[in-house]
């Protein structure tokens, strides 16, 4: 008999590392994405209990097996209820076994690549792809996915479930996309990716291991989306910035908020950093010899590189990333990129300029953006310095204290509130 922790932690192991594949196994093999997922939860209940027996010595065929009987069985049912009589689904039933070979010629396609290029697809509504696919693929719950999409779990539920009813209804199945989708449908899937490991890189605490398994496997599906994709630029730009942020992961502190430009590098990780070097490079082959263009990813990388470079050199060539946010603005541009220009000119010395960036962002856009006031204190701060002004010092506080309500992290809360302190104390000294 095997314990009851045993077999759930050999669930949870399989959970994090299957899920999506199997999903895509099955998927492939039926087109019916919300049956398919409906068969894998299955397997995983038959588990639970069949496992307390001996676990399985391949975890991940064992699912797939028993999840390819319970949606066989559920099509039987169906045919077998259905007052006409479905012969098309009966057939589907009745196939053999063994994994049959599709008509499909990209069968190549890993399982959860070809999901994420069917959660892509251009007949969904785009703003679905990057939750689709990190419930589909990943099998994040909604719970989690919505806040990041600023809507309910509920909401985000039901357009999940109208999404999938898509899939199946247009009859949308694994396939290389056309030339012409190519570039958008691998742009949707690298978003989701990014997306996934964004939920992974922030969360700490109680669920700091669980974290971890989704970044690994969000670095996981960026590789193999690259492998399915070799001239891709943007594939590997991804890749290299995923690499280059895990790297860096060691300097930070689990009890408090350290900015990157404060941490202590040789915590950092040569051998993540070699991966990102290595992606990014075969990233700028590409766009050296013409195959491909520079995109966002691939130019976050560079600059992300730059970045991880102090390890060696001991300084940050902020002239080297200001030029590469300019080139990102113009190829990519948004509030973030800008604040982050803003930010990079604030710590080469020029305050000017990093005041002109902030100050060229529309208003509605930054009004609850929480890194815009961030920047936007550090800049008052910096010319508080240089003329002592009591209405530049209130503008920087009240600068921060918006930059602090709108902040959900408690560890960057408390490094804000940290630096109003003294702010304070300055007034309480000028009255």
């Amino acid at each position: 008999m095997t314990s009851t922790t045993a077999v759930r932690d050999a669930l949870e192991r399989a959970h994090r590392r299957s899920w999506g594949r199997l999903v895509g196994a099955i998927f492939r093999r039926f087109g019916d994405l919300h049956g398919a997922e409906d068969a894998v939860a299955a397997a995983f209940e038959s588990a639970a209990t069949a496992w307390t027996a001996g676990l399985p010595d391949e975890p991940e065929a064992w699912l797939r097996v028993t999840a390819r009987n319970h949606l066989v069985s559920a099509l039987r049912r169906s045919a077998h209820e259905s007052p006409t009589g479905d012969d098309a689904v009966l057939d589907r039933a009745s196939e053999r076994d063994d994994e049959r070979t599709d008509a499909i010629s990209d069968d190549e396609l890993d399982p959860r690549v070809g999901l994420l290029l069917v959660c892509a697809h251009p007949a969904i509504d785009a703003r679905l792809h990057a939750p689709l696919m990190m419930q589909v693929v990943l099998g994040i719950d909604a719970a989690r996915i919505a806040p990041m999409f600023l809507t309910s779990p509920a909401t985000l539920g039901q357009r999940l479930a109208r999404g999938k009813a898509k899939i199946r209804d247009a009859g949308i199945r694994f396939a290389h996309p056309s030339a012409d989708q190519r570039a958008g449908r691998v742009g949707a899937a690298l978003a989701a990716i990014y997306a996934a490991y964004g939920v992974g890189d922030g969360a700490e605490g109680e669920v700091r291991d669980r974290a971890h398994d989704l970044r690994t496997e969000a670095i996981r599906l960026a590789h193999e989306v690259a492998a399915s994709f070799p001239a891709n630029a943007e594939a590997h730009g991804l890749l290299a910035l995923l690499c280059y942020s895990e790297g860096r992961r060691g300097g930070r502190d689990v009890d408090r908020f350290v900015p990157l430009d404060q941490h202590d590098t040789t915590r950092w990780s040569a051998a993540w950093r070699a991966r990102g070097d290595e992606a990014l490079d075969r990233a700028s082959a590409l766009i050296a010899t013409g195959v491909d263009r520079p995109g966002r990813y691939q130019l976050e990388a560079a600059i992300s590189a730059v970045h991880s470079a102090r390890a060696d050199t001991g300084a940050t060539d902020w002239g080297a990333i200001r030029e590469l946010y300019t080139v990102l603005i113009a190829t990519a541009p948004s509030a973030g990129a800008v604040v982050a220009a803003a930010g990079a000119a604030l710590h080469d010395g020029d305050t000017g300029a990093a005041r002109s960036l902030l100050d060229a962002l529309p208003a509605d856009v930054v009004r609850d953006y929480q890194p815009y006031w961030v920047c936007r204190a550090a800049v008052l701060r910096s010319e508080r310095a240089d003329d002592g002004s009591r209405v530049v010092a209130e503008r920087e506080a009240a600068a921060r204290q918006r930059a602090i309500g709108l902040t959900t992290d408690p560890a960057v809360r408390a490094y804000l509130l940290q630096q109003q302190q003294p702010l304070r104390a300055d007034a309480v000294s000028r009255r």
